[in-house]
């Protein structure tokens, strides 16, 4: 048991502190998806809480769609933020 604890340990990656200065194909279809989970996440909420008669229900599903509205735009605003360094980047390789 306890090798096997040691082997899980050691095939865990290491958290960054600083995100890459490169963000990879697979990076870029994972941030993808997590656009598409939450968009998908606050559509379906909506479209619950539109169907819904009970007013609580109702209002928890608003607040599930205001979560995933939430995340979506966090996510776009943190891409967004780090564009300008990106694109600084790009011309300091080029150059």
């Amino acid at each position: 048991m306890q090798q096997q604890n040691q082997s899980n340990l050691q095939n865990q990656q290491a958290v960054f502190q600083t995100p890459p200065q490169v963000v990879t194909g697979k990076d870029l279809n994972y941030i993808k998806d997590m656009l598409s989970w939450n968009l998908l996440g606050m559509k379906k909420a909506h479209f619950m809480a539109t169907q819904c008669q009970d007013p609580e229900v109702k209002a928890t599903l608003e607040k599930a769609c205001q979560m995933h509205e939430n995340h979506y735009k966090q996510i776009i605003r943190h891409i967004s933020s780090h564009q300008s360094t990106i694109n600084q980047t790009q011309t300091n390789l080029q150059n």
